[in-house]
């Protein structure tokens, strides 16, 4: 008298579920890569900001840009700094970096610098799919977003 119902889920029914989830994630994923990459570059404006205010602290004690790079015993006018972490997130272990910082010209003999902060290899997609920036001691700041090495009139700007 009563019928006995068999109990699961048929194979139409799993590969339409699967396939809802493989259009869904196809979707996500990319949205999620670009805000992942996008907090990283804010965070590494926001440390080459802060970059920016300890080299005028250096400047102010020293009267010039110059020296700010090596080591505190070995100064040097280029490459990565003492006066500063060498990358960003710059509150977090160097094994966690993002990008790295680097002052890139000291000129006018001492009175004008870049610093510059080159992304490294990332979790998410291509490793060098951010763009170079840097900041400069008038306060201009660049984004190389085609990684030409050289800035264009409008490349000078972060958010361009």
């Amino acid at each position: 008298m009563f019928r006995q119902f068999a109990k699961g889920f048929t194979l139409v029914e799993m590969l339409v579920t699967l396939a809802i989830i493989g259009i869904l994630s196809s979707v996500i994923y990319p949205s999620y890569t670009r805000y992942v990459v996008s907090s990283y570059r804010a965070q590494a404006q926001a440390d080459m900001l802060e970059f920016a205010t300890a080299m005028e602290r250096h400047k102010a004690t020293t009267f010039s840009y110059a020296g700010a790079a090596g080591t505190q015993g070995s100064p040097a006018d280029t490459g990565e700094p003492w006066i500063f972490a060498a990358h960003s997130p710059s509150d977090k272990p160097e094994a966690d970096k993002k990008y790295t910082l680097t002052i890139e010209a000291i000129e006018n003999n001492g009175r004008s610098y870049e610093i510059k902060a080159t992304p490294v290899n990332q979790t998410y997609g291509d490793p060098m799919s951010d763009g170079v920036m840097s900041i400069f001691s008038d306060g201009r700041k660049a984004y190389d977003a085609n990684k030409d090495g050289n800035y264009s009139a409008d490349e000078y700007c972060w958010n361009c």
